[in-house]
Parts: C-alpha cells; structure tokens; sequence
C-alpha cells in the first residue's frame, strides 16, 4: 500500500524537526533495584537523546537533509546536545540557546537483564517555545516536518504552516497535553506509543482506536508502536502489522527505540517505499538501535540498515 501524500522532495529539507532534545546519563545495573537498596551498576555513559533531536540524527545517518529548531540551556549540557547533532550534519541555524536555561536531563537506569529501562527526566521550562518564538517560515522548505506536542501551541503554528505549505506533518506523541486534539488534526501520520490511545480516548483495543483516532482527527496514517512486538498501523481503512527483528547480540538498551522506529518510517516514506516496506525500516531500525546502551549510539546508517534487512528474518 502507498502512502497517502504527495511529497516534494525538491525542497531544501527533506525534515524538519521540531521538539524535544536531552542529555542522558544512562545507568546499567544488573537487575532493577530494590526500594531501600545499593546495588553496584555495571557501566554508565553520558550520550545525547531526546525525542525529535534523535530521530533528526537518525534520519541524518540514513542520508537524508535534516534541521532542528529545539532549545538548549547554556550548560555544558547544552553545548554536548547542539554538538552532537552538529557533528552528525544536521542543521542547527534555528537551535536556540538561552540564557540562564538548563538543558533537559534524563536519568535513565537499564536493567542488563532485558535492557528495559526506566526515566526520570526534567525539563527546564524556560526551554519552552511560544508561538511568537516559532520558527515557521522555515517550513515550506521541507517535505516533512516532524514534531512532539511539548510545546503544543507552538507546535500547532508550525504545522499548521505546513498544511498550507504542503508539507506532510508527523507526530511522535505519547501523552495527551493540553490542547492535543487541536494539533492532531493538523497532523497526516501519527505514530504513537502503545498506551497513548487509551491515555486519550480510553479505548484499550488497539483495532478500535486507530480508526476512532483517523476519524476524529483526520489523519490519513494512524499507528502505535508495540516494542519487541513491532507495530501496527491504520491507512485507508486497511490494518497493516508488522513485526519486530531480532537484536543483533541482544537487547542492551531500549531507550530512544520508538524515536528510531520513526527515523526507519519517515526514512521510507521520503524515498518512496510503500507501508509495508516502511514498516520493516522502522522495526529494523528500532532493533539495531537497541544494540547499545544510548538512543543514538546503534543508530544505523543506510549500508547498514540494507544489510540487516537482507540478512535477518522477523520474529
């Protein structure tokens, strides 16, 4: 099945992403821990992450043209994050740095068992945008512009610039913000965590809420990512399921797995494959990334990604 849009790949982007960035100081331990508890971890990293600022590195290594438009405090914390997506190629001119701002942090400890983790996050929130602060004349120079709701107001004024623009808008949401029925109807692929549905309509039953949500909203590409499990997705009235790879040596880590999920689904999408095919990048993606601890560190780039596809059979 093809996908929905007609897309414009003539423009000076091929994405732009706007949303959420961090710092993550990664914990691994040989079990999770007790309340009340010591227990000795068994390695730690610091290394970039963040929902929007992963997925642009990601689809960066994949060989596609990136910008970010996102805020980092004037930290060494922020000087690492705008770093490291500089130093993957993608385009930081509209990145902001504030002043006084800390950047967003996350704590992020992994059990080594199952590379399952758990997160405790701040977000400074003099990092947010206004719609004022938004950059959205930069949007009509992209085919797709990918957003989180976080700063939903803003995040509305920038895609409802791309609707006019005909600029595919994409969402990585997994909880219900105030005002996100609004931005939702201005979005054509809405690829969502596995609990988001029932956060926002209380319907549990996956093949019940998709279409409730493409009909509500008007999206015409409706999904849920499922883990191990792979994905499920909802276009023209048709379910398509796909199912998870294999990690190559294990599970290390599963943090930053649902952002590479959508660097192999948009990866897809702007080369022309259909959803099916685009649904085995995603999962293949997602299933190298978790190969070691870190949201960006396995990111594959396009040899690789071909590679394994070639090679490995789904679970």
């Amino acid at each position: 099945m093809r996908f929905p849009f007609d897309i414009d790949r003539s423009r000076e982007f091929d994405v732009v992403g706007f949303g959420t960035n961090a710092v993550d100081f990664l914990i691994e331990v040989p079990e999770y821990p007790a309340f009340n508890s010591k227990i000795e971890l068994t390695d730690y990293a610091q290394a970039a992450g963040g929902e929007v600022a992963t997925t642009m590195a990601g689809l960066q290594r994949l060989g596609l043209r990136t910008t970010y438009v996102g805020a980092f405090g004037d930290d060494p914390s922020g000087a690492f994050g705008l770093r490291s997506l500089s130093d993957e190629g993608v385009d930081v001119e509209h990145a902001r740095v504030v002043k006084g701002a800390r950047t967003q942090i996350a704590f992020i400890v992994i059990d080594s068992r199952n590379g399952e983790r758990t997160v405790i996050w701040k977000r400074d929130k003099n990092l947010a945008f206004s719609v004022e602060d938004a950059p959205t004349h930069i949007v009509s120079g992209a085919s797709l512009l990918h957003v989180t709701p976080h700063d939903t107001k803003a995040a509305l004024a920038m895609a409802q610039t791309a609707k006019r623009s005909g600029t595919v808008v994409s969402i990585d949401v997994d909880k219900a913000f105030p005002g996100i029925e609004d931005l939702l109807s201005q979005v054509d692929l809405l690829i969502a965590s596995s609990e988001f549905p029932s956060r926002l309509l209380g319907i549990d039953d996956h093949r019940k809420a998709l279409p409730e949500m493409a009909q509500r909203f008007g999206c015409r590409v409706c999904g849920v990512t499922l883990g191990e499990r792979g994905s499920l997705l909802f276009a023209g009235g048709v379910f398509i399921e796909s199912a998870g790879y294999a990690v190559p040596g294990g599970c290390r880590d599963t943090t930053g797995a649902g952002d590479a999920f959508r660097v192999g689904l948009v990866y897809g999408l702007l080369n022309n494959s259909g959803i099916e095919d685009a649904a085995r990048y995603a999962n293949a993606v997602a299933a190298l990334k978790c190969r070691a601890i870190g949201a960006r560190t396995a990111l594959p780039n396009e040899k690789e990604l071909k590679q394994f596809l070639s090679n490995n059979t789904k679970l």
